[in-house]
């Protein structure tokens, strides 16, 4: 890929990352990503023949920014109460910045859950060692004797419900004020680690 592709590439990307933020994946359409993106549908059909793959495309990219800096953070040496506490607030980062990954998720999961199921699988090579690190600390009495993988989920769990379900809670606890659900959100990193820390986490005497 020549760099003039490579530009052209980034450009729809942005407009389709701004796009699908505003509209979902189900309401955007490639028309409209094309104006974002100053080019023509057809060019756009070139670089990617369908909504479904540009959206993928949107997807990955916002995966593979997140995934070097969970590799790094697993694989340091700081103490691992303190990898989880940067690990929920890059995750719940990472999605306030691209809230349309919940809802594709959903989306392919109900539609297609093979693929996503292969997609996914491709996204998290880091898990095995997360979930070591968690029994490792289990075995020292660090953590409370838990099967990793809950705690893995639930933590994740937490972190994601807030976006899934944004229409509900906004109407019924913010009066649909999303300039005080966005605080919400960033106050959400905070009380997720500390439920997750008193949960789990063996309090010495």
């Amino acid at each position: 890929m020549n760099e003039h592709q490579s530009n052209a590439e980034q450009l729809i990307l942005q407009a389709a990352r701004k796009v699908f933020i505003e509209k979902g994946m189900e309401g955007a359409r490639m028309q409209e990503i094309a104006d974002e993106a100053g080019i023509n549908k057809a060019l756009l059909h070139y670089y990617f023949r369908s909504k479904d793959k540009l959206f993928q495309a949107v997807f990955l990219e916002a995966f593979q920014k997140f995934l070097p800096q969970i590799e790094m953070l697993i694989n340091s040496e700081l103490p691992f109460i303190q990898k989880l506490e940067i690990f929920i607030n890059n995750y719940i980062t990472i999605i306030i910045e691209n809230p349309y990954i919940p809802g594709f998720i959903l989306h392919e999961l109900a539609q297609n859950p093979q693929r996503m199921a292969e997609l996914m699988k491709n996204q998290v090579v880091v898990v095995p060692e997360f979930l070591a690190q968690l029994q490792q600390e289990i075995k020292n009495g660090v953590i409370k004797p838990f099967d990793p993988r809950q705690i893995l989920i639930n933590t994740l769990a937490l972190c994601i419900f807030p976006f899934v379900a944004r229409p509900i809670i906004q109407a019924v606890f913010f009066s649909d004020n999303s300039e005080n659900y966005n605080v919400f959100l960033e106050q959400r990193k905070v009380a997720v680690y500390n439920f997750i820390r008193s949960a789990i986490f063996i309090e010495k005497p």
